[in-house]
């Protein structure tokens, strides 16, 4: 079994929040680290989704908290439409 990880980089104007964290979060740009396992088929690779981890650096450290994608995606969503509106 091989996993493979993607890292990207996500950024909120405004303060937010995800189920799995405590509290607000602030605003900035933020490292989203997706691992994938490699299942190969006999015509077809595919890469099947096992985590998704968003990296929370503070007074020094770093905390790695597993998220749901989706939450981040609504979470990124309503950023959107808060900036959008001036809020």
């Amino acid at each position: 079994m091989s996993i493979r990880t993607t890292r990207t980089q996500v950024t909120f104007k405004a303060p937010f929040s995800l189920p799995e964290l405590d509290g607000l979060q602030p605003a900035g740009t933020y490292e989203v680290d997706t691992d994938e396992e490699c299942i190969e088929g006999n015509e077809h690779t595919v890469y099947l989704r096992v985590a998704t981890v968003l990296q929370i650096h503070s007074l020094g450290s770093t905390r790695f908290v597993t998220i749901n994608p989706a939450g981040l995606e609504a979470a990124l969503e309503r950023d959107a439409a808060t900036v959008h509106l001036g809020h």
